[in-house]
């Protein structure tokens, strides 16, 4: 059996994120003694064996629907989202402090993954929807090293992942080298995913309890609220970007 929190697991996060998952097994009654790290997300993700793990919703509507089953959503009471929702913060270098978004048209951008709803799919739409385009690219492979590349002045912008932002500002010193320029439109957020062969009820009402057992700590680190149910039919509704 496998279990995993990819997606917002870094060393600030990890003991958090270990017990939370003990408190998930503890509800649920069953599942690996440890979160797997360090495999391949899509190995995990599309593992006959997986008990639970955190996908983004442009890899689940291109490739994960149907060989998945949702289990749910996290609700991380992100600014000016719905519960259950986020959307990406398009930052800058603080040099460019009071530009508008049109500034950045034909821009340099930095991005993580092509696969990556707020960081590439989120900012395509955003740009196309302000009659925008977006110039060369360069792929970071994580929103860490996006606002990085950005901080150390190699592209003109990126789009993080609204949690993700929190975290680098938290974190990461660079943050304060980086101002907000926009905000995307809210779509749904990162879900919980599990194995075809299982029934998501038990695993939703055990990430539903463990999350309302988390000491005050481990939820300021985790920003976990509540788990909230949004049909497939919401994210299969978000538009598939070209590749870039």
């Amino acid at each position: 059996m496998i279990a995993s929190l990819p997606m917002y697991d870094r060393p600030e996060t990890a003991e958090a994120n270990n017990r939370f998952w003990e408190a998930v097994r503890d509800h649920l009654g069953f599942g690996p003694e440890r979160l797997a790290r360090g495999r391949d997300v899509w190995d995990m993700w599309q593992d006959p064996d997986l008990v639970i793990s955190q996908t983004c919703g442009l890899p689940y509507r291109s490739k994960l629907h149907g060989r998945v089953k949702l289990v749910g959503t996290p609700d991380y009471r992100l600014y000016g989202c719905q519960p259950g929702y986020y959307n990406s913060v398009i930052v800058a270098h603080r040099s460019r402090a009071g530009e508008p978004i049109i500034a950045f048209d034909g821009a340099k951008m930095a991005f993580n993954d092509p696969l990556s709803q707020s960081g590439w799919a989120a900012p395509y739409q955003h740009f196309q929807d302000n009659g925008l385009r977006i110039g060369e690219l360069r792929e970071t492979g994580s929103h860490v090293d996006s606002g990085r590349s950005v901080a150390d002045g190699f592209t003109d912008f990126a789009a993080l992942d609204a949690l993700s932002w929190e975290m680098i500002r938290r974190y990461e010193e660079y943050a304060a080298d980086l101002i907000e320029v926009d905000r995307t439109t809210p779509t749904p957020a990162l879900p919980f995913i599990t194995a075809l062969k299982r029934d998501p009820m038990p695993l939703a009402n055990a990430i539903s309890r463990a999350i309302f057992d988390l000491s005050p700590a481990d939820r300021d680190v985790l920003h976990l609220h509540d788990i909230v149910d949004i049909r497939q039919t919401a994210y299969l509704a978000v538009s598939i970007p070209p590749a870039p």
